[in-house]
This record gives structure tokens, C-alpha cells and sequence, in this order.
């Protein structure tokens, strides 16, 4: 657990493991401590995994302006670039997702297979009544919980959380809205993972790794916080897809009645 430079930015990152690098991309208000039942299952399968922090969340300092996804997709870039020195499996859980699918259309080179769990990636796909809708609307005891982490080991300290939430809330309004037809460029084998009553839908989540080149999807019984209540599962799905598994094939629909 240490900092390094990412193009300026003293970047929090957690690395453990050897073998086939995994970048592990942490949602909002969270940080590397969310992937505590992920990173040693996947270390102990033979990768290393990274697990980096990124601007204005946890251990990692804010940076002056607006947040965006693709302003956070270009720190990954380069992490990827500058740490990782090369390719990775990249798994991002909740806006996390949304930061590796934008590196891989911007960057396909530096992807080798792509996890998203639990996430929409245009507003036609996020649940009514949400998380987002429930912050937006003055969740007080939700961004209480919120914010735990970030009140103890941010740089900025306790007192740049409103900020932070102001940022992110501001960006959660308007973003993301991607045209899912534009996921066809994405050539990295995808692994579309969701709960059966997440934040998105089913359908949107059947639309997004229908659109991938090469996706598939997965659902599980679970909540927006999947990897936290079933892990078990979740890191077996894990492993078996980054070592190489290949889903079978399309297979027909049979009609009704047949």
C-alpha cells in the first residue's frame, strides 16, 4: 500500500499477487477496502492485482475542477501506462465499470478482458428510486455511510467531503449516457455481471453485452453491493472468466409452447 505518481497525481494503489496483472476499479464514494474479498482470492489464483484509488476518493487526493468519467478513464489510462507497464484484466464494479469500458474504446490495446459489475451506462438503464436517486433527493444517513472511509484516511481531510459528493452528484446527473451501439468497438471479451435487483435493469444489462463484441452476461441473485453479499460466487465467476474461459456459443431461443 503505497502512492505513486500518476501523471502528477500521488495515486493511492494497493498491489498484491503475481502473475497475469487485474486492475480493480472501485465504484463511487468508495475505495480499495471494497475489493477486501476479491483481491487475495484473485492474488491467490495466480494474478496480481492492482487495486489504484482514484481522484478524490479515499487516499487519493481531489483534483481542482469538475469529475467526470472520462477524466477518471484518462487516470486509468495512465496507470495503466505508467504502473502496470502494459496490458491487464480490468474489473470494474458500479462507476468503476464505466471507467474500464471508456478505457477500452479509447485504449484497446492496454485491455486483455473486461469484468462490469453492476452498472447502467445511459439513463435508460438505471432503476427508478436508486442510490443516485436517493442521495440526490437527501439520503442523510445514506451519505453518512458514505463518506466513513473518505472522513479517515483522506488527504484533504473530513472537511472536503462536501465537495467531493457535490462533484460527484453533479456528474451523476448528466453522465453517463453512452451509446450502447458504440460498444460494438470494444473487441476485449466482456463479462457483463449484475445483480437480479441492482441499480440497472435486466434488460439494459442484456442490451449492453448484446452490444459488445464479445460479451456475456451474467445475473445473480444480489443487490447493487454483489461482490460484498455473495463473494463466493463472485470470485469464482471471476477467476474462471480472466483464466481464459470461453462462454459456449449463441444458442437458439426455443419459441413458446416448444
Amino acid at each position: 500500500m503505497t502512492y505513486v505518481d500518476v501523471d502528477g497525481l500521488a495515486t493511492w494503489h494497493e498491489v498484491r499477487g503475481e502473475g497475469p496483472p487485474v486492475v480493480l476499479l472501485h465504484g463511487a464514494f468508495a475505495g480499495a477496502s471494497s475489493w477486501s474479498a476479491q483481491a487475495p482470492a484473485l492474488a491467490l489464483a495466480g494474478f496480481t492485482v492492482y487495486v489504484p484509488e482514484r481522484r478524490g476518493h479515499a487516499h487519493t487526493p481531489d483534483v481542482p475542477g469538475p469529475l467526470s468519467y472520462d477524466a477518471m478513464a484518462g487516470d486509468t489510462v495512465a496507470y495503466l501506462d505508467g504502473v502496470v507497464d502494459g496490458p491487464a484484466h480490468l474489473v470494474g464494479w458500479s462507476d468503476g465499470a464505466v471507467v474500464a469500458l471508456l478505457v477500452a474504446r479509447r485504449r484497446p490495446d492496454l485491455v486483455e478482458r473486461l469484468v462490469l459489475i453492476g452498472q447502467y451506462y445511459n439513463s435508460s438503464g438505471k432503476v427508478t428510486d436508486g442510490l443516485v436517486d436517493q442521495l440526490g433527493g437527501g439520503g442523510e444517513e445514506l451519505m453518512g455511510f458514505l463518506r466513513t472511509e473518505y472522513d479517515q484516511v483522506s488527504p484533504d481531510g473530513p472537511e472536503h467531503f462536501p465537495v467531493v459528493f457535490d462533484k460527484t452528484m453533479r456528474m451523476l446527473a448528466s453522465e453517463p449516457e453512452l451509446d450502447l451501439a458504440s460498444l460494438a468497438a470494444v473487441t476485449a471479451p466482456t463479462l457483463v455481471l449484475q445483480g437480479d435487483r441492482d441499480e440497472v435493469t435486466l434488460a439494459h444489462g442484456a442490451a449492453v453485452a448484446a452490444a459488445l463484441s464479445q460479451g456475456r452476461l451474467a445475473v445473480l441473485p444480489g443487490t447493487h453491493a454483489l461482490p460484498v453479499e455473495n463473494p463466493e460466487v463472485v470470485n469464482a465467476l471471476l477467476v474462471w472468466f480472466l483464466t481464459g474461459a470461453t462462454p459456449a456459443v449463441d444458442w437458439a431461443v426455443p419459441e413458446p409452447g416448444r
